[in-house]
């Protein structure tokens, strides 16, 4: 399984003129992700409410991200989300992910969305690990 950074990535891809352009710091010994992003409108899907659709795949590209100290390439095996309130589009929301255990190629790891001190939803995620990849996604080659 050959993957590679893009910049068309829906989430995180800089030059997507439809994606999110979500920015992540990691802490590669401590295993964790951080980024704060603000959705636009067209992210709603009804009464200018986030998307769920939209919500799951910022938890997932976090986790994605959280588990980038491991080396390799993570994709997603297992993602499970649990929506505990409506996240209206314009309002800035922090994301948080953290690894919970690894064993061999799987990792378990959880994400947090917040907004206003109240966690409006969360995600554990089963990750798998491609260590043959040279590349992380995510860290241009020059920064590995």
């Amino acid at each position: 399984m050959q993957l590679s950074k893009t910049d068309s990535c829906f989430v995180c891809g800089g030059h997507n003129p439809m994606g999110i352009k979500a920015s992540f710091q990691t802490d590669h010994d401590l295993l964790c992700a951080f980024s704060r992003v603000t959705l636009e409108e067209h992210f709603q899907g009804w009464g200018r409410i986030a998307h769920g659709g939209v919500l799951a795949a910022l938890l997932d590209e976090t986790c994605i991200y959280a588990a980038m100290g491991l080396g390799g390439q993570a994709v997603t095996a297992e993602l499970q989300v649990r929506y505990r309130k409506p996240v209206p589009c314009g309002c800035e929301i922090t994301l948080f992910g953290e690894v919970l255990s690894h064993r061999r190629r799987i990792v378990r790891v959880r994400s947090r969305l917040v907004v206003s001190g109240d966690i409006c939803a969360e995600a554990e995620a089963r990750l798998f690990i491609d260590r043959s990849s040279s590349q992380s996604p995510g860290i241009p080659p020059e920064q590995q």
